[in-house]
């Protein structure tokens, strides 16, 4: 028996059809079967925005772009994967992989008054997602309160060390929008590290105190610390003191006079020396230490922690570089698209990612000049403002437009 196989490519209607030509001759008759393997092969999309800031969640930007399409391709397979840079949404989209639960307790604020603050835990996962900001975070402070000699990380560590008492074995910490610059003493402090000047005086662990430090005790840390994966989401790469640091470029932000600014520094001076007497650690050019206030630099002193790209976490806690094999087209987006857009963000990490699947952009504002549209590695732009009639309208409206936006998509691409 003779058999002979062919793969025959035509063009039928402007569309490409694989033929698979099977040729069998068995004494004397013939017999061809043609297979159409492009019917066998359904459309996948992959979903995978940031939030439209003011206007509409990660989730629900998918669902707005999954009932436009199907609108017109309604057995297209469409596989939801909403994304974050580690900032504001992250835990609604952790949440949505972690099947978790909000945890609430009390805790310090930055100035040491009590708060109810709350973090992300998954009980079958044993994974906890912490925003520091819920604690530290500058919005928990009054313009008038905002001082980095007086705040602290406490609460931070308050938060860190309750998800400890639950077993968890994965931890991410969130780092943005800090009122602090105590490099995690505060943190430290709350998880059972002691600090003291040269009077053998424990310090209370807020900002000021970084110029007296003169030893660190680490007798009474928790001992679950060591057991557990701790990954900070950091998007900056600023040194931990001088003029790109933590105190110059982040504290006046935070209610530093230029006076304080250069108390901080010199505090943060001081601790990386005896960080590096006493733990044999330079921590001033690892990028990152100066993330919030120095903290993230406690974390890797204090919590033998990792700092990564917020969106690099959140891909890998959503499987995203897996999910998207064999995808034929990613849809991603966000509020705005402008140079900020690349670094470090949402669709940054998504155009890290990229094979050979094809990438849509839906934005509600699209601020790119035509020399950086030409860079973007793009096979799709929509800007959902141009159905609104005013900004208000387009951010009032945005569930409304980007569903228009996915069925005028789906119709110029999906339609076969």
């Amino acid at each position: 028996m003779e058999v002979s196989f062919y793969v025959l490519k035509f063009n039928v209607s402007a569309k490409m059809i694989f033929y698979t030509c099977f040729y069998n001759s068995i004494k004397g008759n013939s017999y061809i079967a043609f297979v159409d393997t492009d019917l066998l092969k359904m459309t996948k999309i992959i979903i995978a925005p940031d939030k439209f800031k003011g206007s509409l969640t990660g989730l629900q930007f998918c669902n707005a772009i999954e009932k436009g399409i199907r609108k017109h391709v309604p057995d297209v397979e469409i596989e939801k994967l909403p994304l974050a840079d580690g900032g504001d949404g992250t835990v609604e989209v952790l949440q949505y992989y972690l099947d978790g639960e909000m945890i609430s307790l009390n805790v310090n604020d930055p100035l040491g008054r009590e708060v109810n603050a709350a973090y992300l835990y998954s009980k079958v996962k044993k994974t906890a997602f912490i925003e520091m900001a819920e604690a530290s975070g500058i919005r928990l402070l009054r313009d008038e309160e905002a001082n980095p000699l007086k705040t602290s990380t406490y609460g931070t560590g308050e938060l860190i060390k309750d998800a400890l008492g639950k077993g968890v074995e994965h931890i991410i910490l969130g780092i943005g929008g800090s009122a602090t610059n105590d490099a995690g003493m505060g943190m430290a402090r709350a998880l059972g590290y002691r600090f003291y000047n040269k009077d053998k005086k424990e310090l209370s662990g807020v900002g000021k105190d970084l110029q007296e430090i003169e030893t660190i005790e680490i007798s009474g840390v928790h001992p679950q610390i060591k057991n557990v994966k701790i990954e900070v989401a950091c998007d900056v790469d600023n040194p931990l003191y001088g003029p790109n640091g933590a105190a110059y470029v982040y504290s006046p932000q935070k209610g530093a006079t230029p006076k304080m600014v250069r108390q901080l520094d010199n505090g943060l001076i001081v601790f990386n020396e005896v960080v590096k007497s006493q733990f044999h650690l330079d921590l001033q050019n690892i990028k990152g230490a100066g993330a919030a206030g120095g903290l993230g630099a406690g974390c890797i002193l204090f919590l033998g922690a990792n700092l990564n790209s917020g969106i690099e976490l959140i891909k890998n806690e959503a499987d995203f570089d897996q999910k998207i094999k064999g995808a034929d087209w990613i849809i991603t987006g966000e509020g705005k698209l402008d140079s900020q857009t690349f670094s470090g963000k949402v669709i940054r990490g998504v155009l890290d990612s990229l094979e050979d699947q094809k990438l849509a952009l839906f934005c509600g504002l699209v601020d790119l000049s035509e020399t950086e549209r030409e860079k973007l590695k793009v096979d799709y732009i929509s800007e959902t403002s141009v159905y609104a009639k005013d900004l208000q309208d387009s951010m009032q409206n945005a569930g409304k437009y980007l569903e228009m936006a996915a069925e005028e998509f789906a119709q110029k691409h999906l339609l076969k």
